[in-house]
Formats: structure tokens, C-alpha cells, sequence
């Protein structure tokens, strides 16, 4: 392995908004996200990557290991993502906050009890706009078992969520 060249420092730079919105889908969290952002744009930085390696796949590869490393250290596969509130001066109703945060409770309690397998090809299709091919070169998997894990992750998203009635 060797530093970056100038063509995978551009590529990388290029993708730090979409590798954000990465780490904000597998956290759920703003400060987790910059936090994970930040230790996967280390870890490019210092260890380098192979001259032949393309530097968007390689770091979200590093995003995934890194955040995979992170959920073992803190042992926090049961908790929620944190939501993330304004104080600022306009503030939504009681009553539109109420019923956010009971969506957004929902989706993370679905979205939670997912597989992580299933979870993180979702997210990097769904959320991040990848192709079912660049999903399964970033997970390291076939493009078939993309295709499947998305699947199964849609049938039991559909399964377990359920939103709240009160927007009628």
C-alpha cells in the first residue's frame, strides 16, 4: 500500500458528501457520522490504498469495517439512533414533533431489527443512491446477493413498520 495519488485524493474529496450520508444511514446519528467520517478519512489517509484501487469503493469498504469495529467496542447493537433536535427560534408544533418522533421511531425500530447484512445494502441502494453492482463492491459480495439482501430487507421493513395512522 502506498499514500494516495492526486486522481484517488479527487475521487475521495469528490465522495466525502455521499460517504457522509453513509455514515449518517449506518449510525443514525449527525455526531456519530462525522465521527465515523472522520476515523474512515484517517484510516485512508494513513494507510493508503493499493495504486490500482478505486478511492470511493475502498473508503466505504473502510467506513463499513470501521463502523462494524465500533458497534462490537461499544456493544450497542440494541440501541436506537439518537434524534438530532433544533432549538432554534421556530419550533415546530407539540403536535408535528410528536408525531415526527413517533416516525422516526418507527423507522429506526424497523430499521434496527433488520440483519446488518440486509441493513447495509439498503441503506447503500436506497439512501446513498448506489447501483445494486457498486453496493456489491463495496460489500464485497455478488451482485445477485445484493439483489436478495435488498429484497428481504423491503419484505421485512414492510413486515415490522408501522406508521402511525395520525396524519388522516
Amino acid at each position: 500500500m502506498r499514500a494516495l495519488s492526486d486522481s484517488q485524493r479527487e475521487v475521495l474529496l469528490a465522495e466525502l458528501g455521499n460517504l457522509r450520508k453513509f455514515c449518517l444511514s449506518l449510525t443514525g446519528s449527525a455526531a456519530d457520522a462525522d465521527d465515523l467520517l472522520q476515523t474512515t478519512v484517517e484510516k485512508v489517509l494513513e494507510k493508503g490504498m493499493p495504486e490500482s484501487a478505486h478511492a470511493a469503493k475502498w473508503a466505504y469498504r473502510i467506513c463499513k469495517n470501521a463502523w462494524i469495529d465500533e458497534i462490537r467496542s461499544r456493544e450497542v447493537r440494541h440501541r436506537y439512533p439518537q434524534m438530532v433536535t433544533d432549538d432554534g427560534d421556530v419550533s415546530p408544533s407539540a403536535e408535528q414533533t410528536a408525531g415526527g418522533e413517533r416516525q422516526m421511531a418507527a423507522v429506526s425500530a424497523a430499521l434496527e431489527q433488520l440483519p446488518k447484512e440486509q441493513r447495509l445494502a439498503l441503506t447503500l441502494v436506497a439512501v446513498d443512491g448506489k447501483t445494486y453492482a457498486e453496493a456489491a463492491d463495496i460489500l464485497e459480495v455478488p451482485v445477485g446477493t445484493i439483489m436478495s439482501r435488498i429484497a428481504r430487507a423491503r419484505r421485512n421493513l414492510m413486515a415490522t413498520y408501522e406508521p402511525s395512522d395520525d396524519n388522516k
